[in-house]
């Protein structure tokens, strides 16, 4: 058993290489994901088997609470740049002039437009990941880095070396970008600037399970310190870390000069638009790693490598009208048309304007001269208007107030900056529901793809998924799907297999059809707290606990505005202060009345303290119970729980995971430090199970702090500061168990930590 588990691991890493590294896949989805299935299955029934570097570990845990810093040694250095090829003749004259007596070579490559980070391996293991920051100290990644596939959990190609630290960029690909934005301008919120942007955004996201959604690759170039491995050139560099399982530069040139090192720039600027990420310049660095410190640095920068930056493309050209789209989840998208203009080789005619805020922000007015750019290098953007252009007879654009595929009402919910259709039937929105409601998170019907949601809107044989349910096999086998330019066919035998998932699904849980029924701000793990805390779906029309949700956040913002001590709003009189004091004290007893029901039901966590209001974390928030008992109040929300009763489905909730009073660690909060024997996030989970909570830092509320062999001296400092109690790894297994732990002697304050390792600071 354990060999096949062994098997499984190395293949599955074998494949995840295969298609994030080299781009050149085996097996298909279907087969990749049987796989990984029956890893997870033999890893559920063996937990004495887990193992760090397991493809089912890049995505564990819940949201962190704040991410840690780290000290980088040595310090992630940034590069000079120059924009003119007069640059490129200075540093040579200066590599020439400190070696005068050697011989060299350079190698260019390109500057891909990401975020730096590090990788740190001990073993041959992930063990940490950090960004830059400020080059002396950045934030622990960890958990986010290891939910990018591209990046492997442990170094491939034989024996690792004991210590090596990796450096360079994740980033986003074009592609992947406009999926992203696509996706944001869909959910009504404010889409990403650019592929840099939307990266960074991403990595300091505190929950992985969000990170593991964003389209993050990553591309590594370079080495901070290292134990047990060499490198002599740059060259043999990029080598080794390709050996290990890392992308790295897609396209290299070794020049033997600088006026090589200058046909190469050009080259690669020529090439620009034809890799699959941003490249905003090229990257020059001396080959031989062994002249690096006669050669020196700056205080910020090595003096052995330059960054040659490429000017921007942008073009001039004029907005004709300005257009408006209905997006797939009803949010409407004002869209430039313009004159077209020639722009990084291809024409263009159409800009999105994203919303009306951003309309707004740059002052965008119908038959302005505007400058356009590709953001991304893919997506065509209205970088900034020519204001010294106008004539006087450009007109301010209004975003309609009716829809323009279905005539239903627009609005604009609070917080987001979308203009939405508020009407579930729009035609525009349907296609966009099908493929939701048979996605791989909601009833997982696969057959049904985009192109068959397509055909089956357009032949008019659907008006809302439940409609699905009336179909027949006949009438499937016989619809037609593609179009002329790809070739029309039959669905076939694909019929089937939508009939079966159809009738598989009537026995799904509670939270898998709520998220098919495709509600605004009802994400998976949102569902899947709503369900937990209903019977079943018929218990959602009406439900008393979401709207006592409700009730909480506006009691939280009315205890907000009658503070008798807010300086915001003082009180000038004695009895108005008395008038608002009580008021308050009526509010906050309501509050911790709700609360506490919530964290007797599971449902929140209280936040020590005596503070009033008292203050609570909910697990469903506020704009999820909005949205759900919106829509079961609105017709359509009606007309689809009366079909489900006609459908005969009423999904039940799942296993509520309650933890009772007399848990093992029932009120108990830990903080975990050093090495253990699983990661971290294993135990955390184990502890929520037994009741517990944990922590990230020692503070007066943690009952243990949990220390491995190289635990820091700070939190153990501050444990012993306060009284906290040191346990080690066995003494927490017997609390798991429901047994006593002995006290144990706190270990001593760690050595300094070798160069090679970034240091935590507290």
């Amino acid at each position: 058993m354990f060999n096949r588990l062994e098997f499984l691991r190395n293949e599955i890493n074998r494949h995840d290489r295969l298609y994030y590294v080299e781009a050149r896949p085996e097996i298909g989805d279907a087969d990749y994901d049987a796989l990984y299935r029956e890893l997870e299955a033999l890893e559920r029934e063996h937990p004495e088997w887990a193992a760090p570097d397991s493809p089912t570990q890049r995505v564990g845990g819940g949201p962190l609470a704040a991410f840690r810093q780290v000290r980088h040694a040595p310090p992630m250095m940034s590069l000079d740049k120059v924009h003119a090829k007069g640059g490129l003749l200075e540093f040579d004259t200066f590599v020439r002039k400190q070696l005068p007596e050697e011989v060299w070579d350079y190698v260019v490559e390109p500057k891909v437009d990401g975020v730096a980070f590090s990788l740190l391996y001990e073993g041959g293991l992930l063990t940490r990941a950090a960004t830059r920051g400020n080059g002396e100290v950045g934030d622990d990644i960890t958990a986010n880095v290891r939910t990018i596939r591209s990046i492997p959990l442990s170094l491939a190609g034989g024996p690792p070396p004991e210590v090596v630290e990796v450096r360079g960029e994740v980033y986003m690909t074009r592609a992947g970008f406009a999926a992203l934005n696509r996706r944001e301008e869909e959910a009504g919120r404010e889409p990403f600037m650019n592929p840099r942007n939307a990266t960074a955004g991403s990595l300091k996201q505190l929950d992985p399970r969000e990170v593991a959604t964003r389209p993050l690759e990553a591309v590594l170039y370079a080495t901070g310190a290292a134990r047990g491995v060499d490198f002599p050139t740059h060259g043999g560099l990029l080598q080794r870390l390709a050996d290990w399982g890392f992308k790295t530069p897609p396209w290299q040139r070794l020049c033997v000069d600088i006026r090589a090192v200058m046909a190469a720039v050009d080259e690669l600027e020529a090439l620009r638009h034809s890799f699959p990420f941003e490249m905003d310049g090229a990257v020059i660095k001396v080959n031989r790693r062994d002249l690096y410190d006669r050669l020196g640095s700056t205080a910020k920068s090595p003096r052995w490598a330059r960054a040659f930056k490429y000017e921007p493309e942008r073009a001039l050209t004029r907005i004709r009208e300005v257009t408006v789209q209905v997006g797939r989840t009803g949010v409407l998208t004002p869209v430039a048309e313009l004159e077209p203009v020639l722009l990084a080789g291809s024409e263009i005619a159409r800009a999105t304007l994203h919303n009306a805020d951003e309309i707004a922000r740059k002052d965008i007015r119908i038959g302005d001269a505007v400058w356009v750019v590709k953001a991304g290098d893919v997506i065509p953007a209205i970088e900034s208007v020519a204001a010294d252009r106008r004539t006087g007879g450009e007109r301010v654009f209004v975003m309609p107030a009716a829809c323009p595929v279905c005539g239903g009402g627009v609005t604009r919910l609070e917080g987001e900056v979308a203009h939405r259709c508020v009407n579930p039937a729009c035609p525009a929105q349907l296609v966009n529901r099908l493929e939701h409601f048979a996605s791989r998170n909601a009833l997982d019907i696969r057959a049904l793809g985009e192109a068959i949601a397509e055909a089956l809107v357009a032949q008019g044989k659907v008006r809302t998924p439940l409609d699905l349910y009336a179909l027949t096999v006949p009438q499937l086998e016989t619809m037609m799907t593609g179009d002329a330019e790809t070739g029309l066919r039959k669905f076939g035998k694909n019929a089937q297999t939508v009939a079966d998932a159809l009738e598989a699904a009537r026995a799904l849980t509670l939270d898998r059809w709520l998220f098919a029924t495709g509600i605004p701000n009802v994400g998976v793990t949102v569902a899947e707290n709503i369900a937990l805390a209903h019977a079943d779906y018929s218990a959602l029309a009406d439900s008393p606990l979401l709207r006592q949700v409700v009730r909480l956040d506006a009691l939280e913002k009315e205890a907000e505005l009658v503070n008798p001590r807010s300086r915001n709003r003082p009180s000038h009189t004695d009895e108005e202060r008395q008038t608002r004091h009580e008021q308050y004290l009526r509010i906050c007893g309501e509050i911790g009345v709700i609360g506490d029901g919530f964290v007797g039901a599971g449902l929140a966590r209280k936040k020590p303290g005596t503070s009033l209001p008292p203050e609570y974390i909910v697990d469903i928030k506020v704009e999820a119970a909005k949205a759900t008992l919106e829509f079961f109040a609105s017709d359509y929300g009606k007309a689809w729980t009366t079909r489900m009763g006609e459908l005969g489905i009423n999904p039940r909730s799942p296993e509520r995971r309650a933890v009772a009073t007399d848990a093992p660690l029932a009120g108990m909060t830990f903080v975990l430090t050093g090495t253990l024997s699983q990661p971290r996030t294993v135990f955390a989970e184990r502890i929520a199970a037994a009741g517990g909570g944990g922590q990230d830092t020692v503070s007066k509320a943690t009952r243990y702090l949990v220390a491995g062999p190289d635990a820091g001296g700070s939190k153990l400092n501050k444990a012993k500061g306060l009284g906290t109690e040191i346990i080690d790894e066995a003494a927490l297994e017997a609390l798991l168990g429901g047994g006593t732990p002995p006290r144990i002697t706190p270990p001593p304050a760690p050595p300094p930590k070798g160069d090679y390792q970034q240091q935590e600071l507290f």
